[in-house]
């Protein structure tokens, strides 16, 4: 990793000031590999965690962080999201040591959201009351489906009572939670997708995730593809699904997030608002922003080869071209400038995604370019009912929502 006058040196970017920080923690094991899941995780023995391991991998995140520490000293941190894998695996001991370390080398917003995705497995249940009491103040919950042939199929480890359960659970301590849902599942019938989402809706969550099942690359579901709905079955599921969280107070406000008024997740909204994050972990991804360019870093991805980078443990000292020792570079393996040709579809890649679209000040404010750079995509899109425009802001239509990925090609880089 480069040092702070690196990152601090001139450049062709004019930033006028940084935009809101977040934290990322990868915590990358879980208890089984799903077939969709194509996130950076790794199933552990015996679906639990030895100490030792727990504590090792907390000091290389520490080790981490402090390392990273330069690049985003004296800014305040909104929101920590701490993802997986699953890191309801990690015993809440853990979580305090993890968050108290966290506390103890960044300046925290007073009312940080701290999110933790769990798992509904009754081990993992059994410590959300702890959870909380280490200060996680919000829960994100995989419950995918209520169908048990329709978990099966996902090759998820819990059943639907169990999800029930967990569920209950999370309410009785979490005033925030979220729940994941998956829709267009393999053999899912409308009726059983709006039978999952009512399911859902009776817990009374202020905030819901619901996604399309993607047959994403390099997964079992990739080399072994189940049968999934059509696309227009699909979009049928989709509409009975904003229909129906509308009628429960739910407003959709990004391509796949629903929440009551006041509990939309702050974490998530900063992503799609090109903030910035400091991701630590194993394959952990950051985007952080200087007076004069706009940096991303790749963590190690394997969790042995990321401990060992963070904690300098095989640091074999390499001869450098000149000849001199070049000791250990931490645990980031890729440190990237991001440039101005790309800056545009970096932005609106993010942006589009809301359904309040952006203001045109943000865009500037964020990359540090003209409005310009963004006039003809601006042009294209609204001419192809994708977005309405005003002077002050920009915002995609409901044809837009449904082909967010066209809509957001047109900004790439000649």
């Amino acid at each position: 990793m480069n040092d702070i006058q690196h990152y601090m040196r001139p450049g062709l970017l004019q930033l006028p000031s940084l935009p809101p920080l977040s934290l990322y923690v990868h915590l990358p094991w879980c208890i089984k590999k799903c077939p969709y899941c194509d996130f950076n995780s790794h199933e552990s023995k015996n679906g639990q965690l030895s100490n030792e391991m727990e504590q090792r991998y907390l000091d290389a995140l520490m080790a981490d962080l402090e390392a990273a520490l330069p690049l985003v000293w004296g800014r305040t941190v909104h929101s920590i999201f701490i993802g997986g894998g699953t890191p309801s695996l990690f015993s809440p001991q853990a979580i305090d040591q993890l968050l108290a370390g966290v506390r103890a080398r960044l300046r925290l917003e007073a009312n940080c959201e701290i999110t933790l995705e769990a798992n509904p497995g009754t081990f993992e249940k059994d410590r959300f009351k702890a959870f909380r009491a280490a200060g996680v103040n919000r829960l994100s919950i995989g419950v995918q489906s209520f169908n048990d042939a329709h978990l099966k199929a996902l090759g998820r480890v819990h059943d639907s009572a169990q999800a029930q359960a967990a569920i209950e659970e999370a309410a009785a301590h979490f005033e925030a939670f979220n729940l994941d849902i998956m829709y267009a599942l393999p053999g899912q019938t409308l009726a059983q997708c709006e039978d999952d989402v009512r399911k859902a809706l009776g817990f009374q969550p202020p905030h819901i995730s619901i996604y399309h099942l993607t047959i994403e690359p390099n997964t079992y579901f990739a080399k072994f593809p189940p049968v999934i709905p059509e696309d227009d079955a699909a979009y049928d599921m989709l509409d009975r699904i904003t229909e129906l969280t509308a009628q429960q107070g739910l407003q959709r406000y990004e391509v796949s997030a629903f929440a009551k008024s006041g509990f939309q997740c702050w974490h998530n909204h900063n992503y799609w608002q090109f903030g910035d994050y400091l991701g630590l972990g194993a394959g952990a991804h950051s985007k952080l922003s200087f007076a004069h360019r706009i940096v991303r870093q790749v963590r190690a991805r394997d969790p042995q080869l990321y401990m060992d980078k963070a904690l300098g443990v095989s640091a074999l000292s390499t001869l450098t071209t000149s000849g001199a020792i070049a000791g250990p570079q931490g645990a980031v393996v890729q440190d990237t400038e991001v440039s101005r040709a790309d800056l545009p579809f970096e932005y609106m890649l993010n942006a589009l995604r809301l359904t309040g679209g952006f203001k045109l000040q943000d865009f500037c404010d964020r990359t540090g370019l003209a409005i310009t750079a963004i006039q003809k995509g601006l042009g294209e899109a609204e001419s192809k009912g994708l977005i309405t425009r005003d002077f002050t802001s920009v915002k995609p239509t409901a044809r837009g929502m449904d082909f967010l990925s066209d809509l957001q090609s047109l900004f790439l880089a000649d």
